[in-house]
């Protein structure tokens, strides 16, 4: 499945609320970034520390043409938690984290503008 990321791409078909409370949303704080040479684009190895009711997951991000390492450590990104881990390459992502296509259509990462608990549930 290939999702248009464009800002004027048609919208997603219609869901009800109860589908769209079956994605999990939590925010979690990056605690260590890794290169990931091994990926078919470049991205990096995120460990997130999504709180004590989920811990600490990985997630394997395109974000190098917007972040470094030291911008990402420490910092607070949205994800989904309840997707299955999926294999990439020879990594397992655990958690799929959101942002949204820049002009060059770039991921610039979703978070809240003021810190928050890790393991807070978007609502």
């Amino acid at each position: 499945m290939h999702l248009n990321h464009a800002p004027d791409a048609p919208p997603a078909d219609e869901i009800d609320f109860a589908t769209f409370l079956k994605a999990d949303i939590r925010v979690g704080t990056i605690v260590s970034v890794e290169a990931f040479p091994e990926a078919r684009k470049p991205s990096y190895r995120l460990r997130i520390d999504f709180g004590p009711a989920i811990g600490e997951k990985t997630s394997c991000a395109q974000i190098v043409a917007n972040y470094t390492p030291d911008d990402l450590e420490g910092r607070q990104v949205a994800a989904v938690v309840n997707f299955p881990p999926r294999q990439i390459g020879p990594a397992m992502s655990e958690v799929l984290t959101l942002g949204f296509a820049d002009e060059r259509g770039e991921v610039v990462l979703f978070a809240p503008d003021s810190a928050v608990p890790n393991g807070s549930r978007l609502f």
